[in-house]
Parts: C-alpha cells; sequence; structure tokens
C-alpha cells in the first residue's frame, strides 16, 4: 500500500516553468514528473566524493614566498 505524504517546497521560477513545461509535453501531472524524477535521482549510485588532485608543471613556489604565511601568498594574488 502507497500512502502520500503532503508537502511544500519552494523552487525557482524558472525551473518550476520548465517542469510545468515537460509535464504538459508527457501529458502526465506535475506530481508525476516530480515524483519519477525524485525517483530516479534517487535510484542513481551515488556520485564520488574523491578529490583528484590538480598539478601543474613549474618549478615550485618561489623563494620569495618559502615559509611565507598563507596570508602573504593570498595578497600577493589579489
Amino acid at each position: 500500500m502507497v500512502t502520500h505524504m503532503k508537502t511544500t517546497i519552494e523552487i525557482a521560477d524558472n525551473l518550476l516553468i520548465r517542469a510545468k513545461n515537460r509535464a504538459r509535453e508527457k501529458k502526465i501531472t506535475l506530481r508525476s514528473l516530480i515524483e519519477e524524477s525524485l525517483a530516479t535521482t534517487l535510484d542513481q549510485p551515488l556520485a564520488s566524493t574523491r578529490v583528484v588532485p590538480v598539478t601543474f608543471k613549474g618549478k615550485g613556489i618561489t623563494r620569495e614566498f618559502e615559509g611565507a604565511s598563507w596570508d602573504k601568498i593570498r595578497d600577493a594574488i589579489y
């Protein structure tokens, strides 16, 4: 037995307009589109949160900044 819970959510105007248009194109209710989309999203495996290091070719930090605080490096960048 499927039960339904009533809830209220806030959706950006442009996203809601797109959703209503898609529901109209598919000839289904907005509720059905949202339920279908949510189910599809929840059925997908979670995206990997593994961080891939990014490196750049170069000679490393310059002598001017060896041992420097992050504040000094940041100030030089900006």
